[in-house]
């Protein structure tokens, strides 16, 4: 089959397209002239009034060609008309694909074909389009940094940068690498560069070159185009452009030898040069950042990996549900162009107004191992796990040894500083012995909460990509199923069979015989600690990043806020703070129970727990006193006593509503019970009793009162638009008052960002106030004239109503106060600025059936709402609330409004939501 030359062209009418981006360039590649299309937005820009004063070079892979880039090439432009840096955007077809011309070739390609256009040929296909277009005379600033020796002096004012995706990734990073003297700044989306000995090719890959499928997959037909297609969620408008170039079998041949040019082994023609590129890219020492799609079938996590080992600078963001094709359902134009400002700031702006790590880690703070290494001769008990059947106890004195010794063992076997550790072991004694090890060599704690879900656990162990694995047979055998990464150490010692399995190469129990010669080095406070997973309620569980000052500080809050001395009995039935014991010199004791499931807390399992550590402090989840009220009829009159001996209540998770603290308080009749505010990223912010709880509920505000902040918080408000957004300026005092807004937060003890999100740190980080560094919590409410904090819900969640934005929890709260309801979720249907409130009540527990609600109760609910100044529009009754699996009180109303709206367009009414 011949394949003859076609010229260069320039795109039809397509969707987000401006044809004023188009250009042919013809260009001296090493084969002579050819003709490419370019997109390319320097006339758009001057058509604004505007000259460059940065240049983006982009690079599609395959199947895809420049329009990959359109979106990008838009917010550009929007960026530049807003008074942003005007970037230029410089994207080429690469020859044989896109518009750009097509060469004639004799026959099919195979990956020895001498037709094959090769990676070394399509960098230098790169360079020749991009050079003369970057000396373009245009004012004179590009050509100064092509031909600066240095770049770093004139690149200030016009800096270079690359981006690339799947093999136009690899490629664009090959000659940054090889131009560093004066390529700024490095960005990459999906891509590899090493395909490791001892991994398979991807699967489809794999199918794709096996011999005949070759040609016929991606040449004769269109089945690797349409295939690469689906992995992104596509309008047919926007699926029918990308396709627009290789409409038939003449026209595909690049896709072909692009696939054909994959260098699988090292017969390949290409795999020395693609050798070179990695180790070219290993060089690159300028900014970098790796935007990743994890769905991916083809780009999996090994080559994420391996990408950010050649660039350790490099920033890093996930979009967790993405695939292959991420920026066509991600908004990646506005991550790039926000981590370029943070890169290359506009004029009047410094880099010092960079999103920083909130909250400066104390320096006096004590490291977090100080107090467990100081009483290593210690004979008094330092915890308590009654997990275990009958109760271990084990000594401060033992405590030391064993953590000591781990450590020693575990840094023998090769774990180094900065290493991730996953932790799948339940809280109690095996868990504070692995994590107080890893303390203590500076290895990286990752705790993903079993409550997640296999999937869920799955998404985040991956996203904090491990080195290493320590767990209890169920949490490797979990990990072993879903292919997580790192390699495996069990708690206990394991047969041959069960070894081999789980791949485990040792256990806790042999590590802890290992011979302790000196202290290992200690940790600084900035370094990485922890990495724990918020829930995931709101979306994919995140990574959050606590590092040892951070830690150190929290500690110090518990010692300062609630007089949390060294000797002080804890019983610890919230996991979070099961593991502060040995930083704060308490004696920890778990109850039993099934952390997962925290309705297993008994009144008796908490008091043989207080009993065991003479306690005199516990801490629980609400739903965990819930059970505890219902079961303190079981307790014989020692347990009373123990109960009675408490001196302060803790509950954490959810706020805790009047009536149960007063249940709470005749199971601890001398206790003061508290309620903290919290969340992953911060779990101690503000702080509310249970006199306080009854003072505001005498009173009228709407929403869940949870207290004042805590000492060393600083608590602001950004008010929420019309069309639901927190403003970005930030109130406090008197002028935050009764107002609806986003509580941002800054203290010492808050996270220092999120792991592999680099967006959505410097989302939650951008503010400026005060000279602090601040934290968005994404929880709306408004703050009383005594200062005290109302939660209203989620951002997410505002309705905006024609009269203003309304916060669902607020309302929520009230309509919950009728008899007939026992759960209800406010959500917003209609068009943003003008969305009707409707209330959704749970069918389940109740005589209500689902559908519309009975018309005495929705006149009774609308007459309640109505006192608030607002209008409730309809009253529907669900078959059930979709919950969160881990927390039953976060509802997601995000599924209830849809399911309201199929029910008020008349569609009938869903069985299930």
């Amino acid at each position: 089959m011949k394949h003859p030359a076609r010229p260069a062209t320039t795109p039809p009418t397509l969707p987000e397209w401006d044809p004023a981006w188009s250009r042919i360039v013809t260009a001296a590649t090493a084969d002579g002239p050819h003709d490419f299309h370019v997109l390319d937005t320097l006339s758009a820009l001057r058509a604004e009034g505007l000259e460059p004063a940065g240049t983006i070079l982009a690079l599609h892979g395959n199947p895809t060609w420049s329009y990959l880039w359109r979106r990008l090439a838009a917010a550009t432009l929007a960026s530049a008309r807003a008074g942003g840096r005007a970037w230029r955007l410089i994207a080429p077809d690469q020859l044989d694909m896109g518009f750009s011309e097509r060469l004639p070739h004799a026959g099919l390609p195979t990956p020895s074909g001498a037709e094959v256009r090769r990676i070394s040929q399509r960098i230098a296909d790169f360079d020749a389009v991009v050079t003369p277009l970057l000396a373009e005379a245009t004012g004179g600033a590009e050509a100064a940094a092509v031909t600066s020796a240095s770049g770093a002096a004139d690149s200030a004012d016009h800096p270079v940068v690359t981006i690339g995706h799947d093999w136009g990734g690899v490629l664009s990073l090959g000659w940054a690498a090889r131009n560093r003297d004066w390529v700024d700044a490095a960005i990459s989306l999906n891509t590899a560069v090493h395909q490791p000995e001892n991994a398979p090719i991807p699967a489809p890959l794999r199918a794709t070159l096996a011999g005949p499928m070759l040609p016929t997959a991606t040449v004769v037909t269109d089945g690797f185009l349409r295939v690469t297609l689906r992995l992104g969620d596509l309008d047919p408008q926007v699926r029918a452009a990308f396709r627009a170039p290789y409409e038939s079998a003449d026209l595909r041949h690049g896709i072909g030898g692009f696939v054909a040019d994959i260098p699988v082994d090292e017969t390949h023609p290409s795999y020395a040069e693609l050798q070179r590129i990695g180790e070219d890219i290993a060089a690159f020492d300028r900014p970098a950042l790796l935007v990743w799609g994890p769905k991916d079938p083809v780009f999996l996590e090994r080559y994420l990996r391996d990408l950010r080992q050649r660039l350790p600078q490099a920033d890093v963001h996930r979009f967790e549900l993405g695939s292959h094709l991420v920026s066509e359902d991600f908004d990646v134009p506005g991550l790039v162009l926000d981590w370029l400002d943070v890169q290359f700031p506009a004029e009047g702006r410094s880099s010092g107004d960079a999103p920083a790590p909130v909250g400066a880690s104390p320096t006096a703070a004590r490291p977090v191992t100080a107090i467990l290494d100081a009483r290593r001769d210690d004979e008094t008990i330092a915890s308590v796990d009654f997990s275990k059947d009958p109760a271990q106890q084990i000594t401060w004195r033992h405590l030391w040894h064993v953590t000591t010794a781990i450590a020693h063992g575990l840094r023998d076997l090769g774990v180094r500083p900065g290493d991730r550790v996953s932790m799948l072991v339940p809280p109690g004694n095996n868990l504070t012995a692995a994590l107080y090890a890893c303390l203590k060599i500076g290895a990286v704690a990752v705790v993903a909460d079993a409550g997640l879900g296999p999937r869920g656990m799955t998404r985040a162990v991956t996203s904090a990509d491990p080195q290493w694995i320590i767990g209890e047979l169920p949490g490797l055998g979990l990990a072993r199923a879903f292919g997580w990464p790192g390699r495996r150490i069990s708690v206990s010692p394991l047969g041959p069979v069960q070894r081999r399995i789980v791949a485990a190469e040792t256990s806790l129990t042999e590590l802890a015989r290992t011979p302790i010669f000196g202290d290992p080095p200690t940790p600084g406070p900035d370094d990485d600690a922890a990495i724990l997973f918020t829930s995931g309620s709101t979306g994919p569980a995140k990574g959050v990043r606590y590092t040892h000052g951070d830690i150190a500080a929290l500690a110090a809050v518990l010692t300062d806020v609630f007089d949390v001395r060294e000797g002080t009995g804890l019983v610890a039935g919230f996991p979070p703070f099961a593991l502060l014991g040995p930083a704060i010199g308490a004696t920890s004791v778990t109850p039993d129970m099934s952390v997962t499931k925290p309705k297993t807390l008994t009144a008796t399992a908490i008091a043989e727990a207080i009993i065991a550590g003479s306690a005199t402090m516990v801490f629980a989840s609400p739903a965990a006193y819930r059970n505890v009220a219902a079961t303190a009829g079981e307790l014989d009159a020692a347990q009373r006593a123990a109960c009675a001996g408490v001196e302060l209540v803790l509950s954490a998770g959810a706020p805790v509503p009047l009536e149960l603290m007063e249940s709470i308080a005749e199971v601890f009749p001398n206790a003061a019970i508290h309620s903290p505010y919290g969340m992953t990223e911060g779990l101690l912010l503000t702080d509310i009793d249970s006199a306080g709880v009854a003072a505001a509920a005498a009173g009228d505000d709407l929403g869940v009162c949870v207290g004042t902040p805590i000492d060393g918080v600083e608590l602001a408000l950004a008010p929420i638009d019309g069309d639901g957004t927190a403003a970005e300026e930030l109130l406090q005092g008197t002028a935050a008052q009764g107002r609806l807004g986003e509580f941002v937060v800054s203290a010492a003890h808050l996270r220092s960002g999120y792991d592999n999100l680099w967006r959505t740190t410097a989302d939650a980080g951008r503010d400026r106030l005060g000279g602090l560094s601040w934290h968005r919590t994404n929880d709306i409410g408004h703050i009383d004239d005594e200062g005290r904090v109302w939660l209203e819900g989620r951002l997410q969640h505002v309705v905006t109503t024609p009269l203003g934005p309304v916060g669902p929890g607020g309302l929520e709260a009230l309509i919950d106060t009728d008899p007939e309801v026992r759960r209800s979720a406010v959500v917003g249907t209609g068009p943003v600025g003008t969305q009707a409130l409707v209330a959704v009540l749970d069918a389940e527990g109740t005589a209500l059936s689902p559908g519309l609600a009975p018309l005495d109760l929705t006149a009774r609910l609308r007459a309640l709402v109505a006192e608030t100044g607002q209008d409730l529009a309809a009253v529907l009754v669900a078959p059930s609330f979709p919950t969160d699996i881990r927390h039953n009180s976060k509802i997601d109303r995000s599924r209830l409004a849809e399911w309201a709206e199929t029910v008020l367009t008349g569609d009938g009414v869903p069985r299930r939501v």
